[in-house]
């Protein structure tokens, strides 16, 4: 029963996960509820090594559809690879603590500019040369990378709002784009739990299936629907991630 309960999450999750992020949303509090006994960092590794298959089979998936800019996105992939590194070195030496007041008013401030801005991520327009984009691109994964690492809630949100606002992307463009930079981090993270034998394996793959399976359905309902349906998923996601963050920070 459950590997039952937990595997409806993780199915959901990967749905909701492969539109603009946010799965962790559904998935590490079942986690917490069904198993209330386990090491948190036993579930966080648990729930990366689910999520993970999700996010790489949407990449696959958008990329047969869209046209991901390779050149950019795969430096930014490695950048995001080693600030989710040095993000989780970093958070064995710093009290992560100080950003969980922080972190709702920034979400907050995105959702706010994306509300403000009706055309947002409307048009798909890289407006930068190649090398500034790759630059740029490699900054955020890196930064983005780094703060997945160390803390982790609306990575993946942050990730497509910087595509969009500063690359010039469209909500489609941006958010298959960022699945590629949240594999990377997703790997990062996945190692270092499995190094401190925080994985359980035979949990973790049973929720990989449903997270799939989710997976598919929210790429081709993206796909679908296209940008004006991923904002619309953006701004629902974000401000279920600022209620959220919110309650942690504020009432909990």
């Amino acid at each position: 029963m459950e590997l039952v309960l937990v595997s409806m999450a993780s199915l959901l999750a990967g749905c909701i996960d492969s539109i603009v992020g946010g799965g962790g949303l559904i998935l590490v509090p079942a986690l917490f509820a069904v198993y209330p006994g386990a090491a948190p960092a036993t579930l966080f590794g648990t729930n990366k090594s689910a999520s993970v298959w999700g996010t790489t089979i949407a990449t696959l998936q958008y990329s047969r559809r869209v046209q991901l800019r390779w050149p950019v996105l795969l430096p930014a992939a490695l950048a995001a690879l080693v600030g989710g590194f040095a993000g989780a070195w970093h958070v064995t030496l710093v009290d992560p603590s100080f950003l969980r007041k922080l972190l709702p008013f920034i979400l907050l401030a995105v959702l706010l500019y994306t509300l403000a801005k009706k055309d947002l991520g409307s048009t798909h327009a890289p407006r930068h040369d190649r090398q500034r984009e790759t630059l740029l691109a490699c900054a955020i994964g890196a930064v983005i990378g780094w703060y997945d690492g160390f803390f982790g809630p609306g990575t993946g949100s942050f990730f497509i709002f910087l595509f969009v606002r500063l690359l010039g992307y469209d909500f489609l463009n941006a958010s298959a784009s960022a699945k590629l930079l949240n594999v990377a981090t997703n790997l990062a993270a996945i190692a270092l739990f499995a190094i401190k034998g925080h994985v359980w394996w035979h949990i973790g793959m049973v929720m990989a299936v449903a997270n799939v399976a989710g997976s598919l359905i929210g790429t081709r309902l993206a796909l679908k629907h296209g940008a004006g349906f991923v904002r619309g998923v953006f701004i629902v996601v974000v401000g279920a991630l600022i209620l959220k963050t919110g309650y942690d920070a504020f009432l909990k």
